[in-house]
């Protein structure tokens, strides 16, 4: 089957042998290129000739088992349904499965009204007017059966006033009033104590979050920037 290949391709000029190489190669050949690259999984890949890489960032590499060639961005399979991005499907993986990992403790989470039908994942920042616009169609989601469960992203970065904002939400005795309230400008007092926040942030950055809100969906789907409840609703499959 036909492939196409989009993204920066790097030679890599190292000496190989001339056999087939496997992991351990492939590890040394990035290693060789950047010693300080932090390498999360090598595994075999739908594309034939590449072993697919995934960093410690959350960036999907496809290498060649010879370690000659590397593919970063999107790479594409032409398959019978049209063309298959074979790069966010491994994403979409990867982040479902970071996801399950983030305990429900540490996130701010409204409940769906009667049968949960739904969860997404919301990266937010409470001083973005359109994580703004999101939070007040949250009733509306949660009147539908989706439970939103909401993790911190301070675009401002470490020691912003955001991320000072927050950080009272994830400290306060009431998270969900005191989002409420903070989204809305007014910051409920709370006493200092270790949040998630920045870890929330880092997570977001490794996930491909660049922008808030982020809705993230189980199966990893990523969708950037504010969708409408209306529309967000079938795309979750809820009519």
């Amino acid at each position: 089957m036909k492939q196409i290949l989009t993204g920066l391709v790097f030679v890599a000029s190292l000496v190989m042998s001339s056999a087939q190489a496997g992991e351990p190669e492939v590890r040394s050949a990035l290693l060789k290129i950047d010693p300080a690259i932090k390498i999360a999984a090598v595994d075999g890949s739908e594309l034939p000739g590449f072993f697919e890489v995934s960093l410690e960032t959350g960036e999907i590499l496809f290498v060649t088992d010879d370690g000659q060639y590397i593919v970063s961005g999107r790479v594409f399979q032409v398959s019978d349904q049209g063309l298959v991005n074979l790069t966010e499907r491994r994403m979409s993986g990867v982040r479902a499965a970071a996801l399950a990992d983030v305990a429900d403790a540490d996130m701010v989470i409204y409940q769906a009204n009667g049968e949960k039908r739904a969860r997404i994942w919301v990266f937010t920042d409470v001083d973005c007017p359109y994580c703004q616009k999101l939070h007040a169609e949250v009733p509306q989601l949660n009147a539908a059966g989706v439970e939103v469960a909401y993790l911190a992203f301070p675009r401002s970065g470490p020691g912003g006033n955001t991320e000072k904002r927050m950080n009272k939400i994830w400290c306060a005795d009431d998270r969900l009033a005191a989002m409420d309230s903070a989204i809305n400008g007014r910051d409920m007092d709370s006493a200092a104590c270790a949040t998630p926040v920045l870890n929330q942030l880092a997570l977001g950055q490794q996930l491909g979050v660049n922008g808030t809100p982020a809705i993230l969906t189980a199966e990893g789907a990523l969708m950037p920037g504010y969708v409408p409840a209306d529309r967000l609703l079938p795309m979750l499959g809820i009519k």
